[in-house]
């Protein structure tokens, strides 16, 4: 299998810290990673086009060559071929729960925050947008808000004591607006010591670059 990707970039960092968190884990899948500039224009080349028609990343490329090209899914394709240990949950319910939370750091952070980046400082060179900055900077804070309060219970990571998937694409998130400087965690402390702890973890320091 083959992984179209580029570093910093949120979506294809969120598959790639997801194969590190479940090589740390003890489930080494074997992908081989290929660079796609995407400065450099390379993700609206033919060549690209051809596995993801919509030009962007990650795509997956599997043994059958066929071509997947939305990040969960790619992550559930790999869960369906790697199970164990599950980066979901163990049991019907706190699978739920996991995915859930996942959803919401990806709808409710991950993408607008990506498009905060875009419509202010983008890297690929879409033009700046004011008004839709500000609609993406007043539409975080109600996630953060409901992120944040789930370590009302004391628990380490999103999802309870593990990390599950929700972790890996927050982590992507918020890397994608430090390469921009933009810092969503002011007001959040528990989040911001989420964190840190998420990026000492040696698979995080293995994918992470800012």
């Amino acid at each position: 299998m083959k992984l179209y990707t580029f570093p910093v970039a949120p979506n294809p960092t969120k598959v790639r810290l997801y194969l590190a968190e479940k090589a740390a884990a003890g489930t080494t899948i074997a992908i081989e990673e290929v660079p796609v500039d995407l400065v450099k224009g390379e993700h609206r080349s033919a060549e690209h086009r051809a596995r993801n028609p919509f030009g962007l990343l990650p795509v997956l490329e599997t043994d059958s060559g066929s071509h997947l090209v939305e990040s969960l899914v790619i992550i559930d394709y790999l869960e369906e071929l790697h199970p164990e240990p599950s980066m979901f949950g163990t049991d019907p319910e706190s699978r739920a729960h996991a995915r859930q939370v996942e959803r919401i750091a990806d709808l409710g952070v991950l993408v607008p925050l990506g498009g905060l980046v875009h419509a202010t400082e983008s890297p690929v060179g879409h033009p700046a947008n004011p008004p839709v900055a500000d609609y993406f900077r007043a539409y975080l804070p109600r996630r953060l808000d409901y992120l944040d309060s789930l370590f009302d219970d004391g628990r380490t990571f999103l999802a309870g004591d593990r990390v599950t998937v929700g972790d890996c694409t927050l982590a992507a998130a918020l890397q994608f607006g430090r390469f921009r400087k933009i810092d969503p965690l002011g007001d959040y402390p528990r989040l911001r010591a989420w964190d840190a702890r998420y990026r000492e973890r040696e698979p995080a320091k293995r994918v992470l670059v800012l």
